[in-house]
């Protein structure tokens, strides 16, 4: 997944769900010098999203 974050950010907004997350970056994709900076979007979200569900998942077991 961190492959396709890096060479389709669009793509990888798409498949996990986040709609509007997609069209700003295809739009940012459509222009060259974009590309980076939703290529770099796309990879920091994707690890803040893991980071998410890991610390839901840690909560979830420390009320156990």
């Amino acid at each position: 997944m961190l492959l396709l974050a890096i060479l389709l950010p669009c793509v990888s907004f798409l498949l996990r769900g986040r709609i509007l997350h997609f069209i700003v970056c295809l739009i940012l994709q459509i222009t060259l010098i974009g590309w980076l900076p939703a290529a770099i979007w796309a990879v920091v979200d994707l690890q803040n999203s893991r980071a998410e569900r890991r610390n839901r998942r840690l909560i979830r077991e420390m009320k156990r």
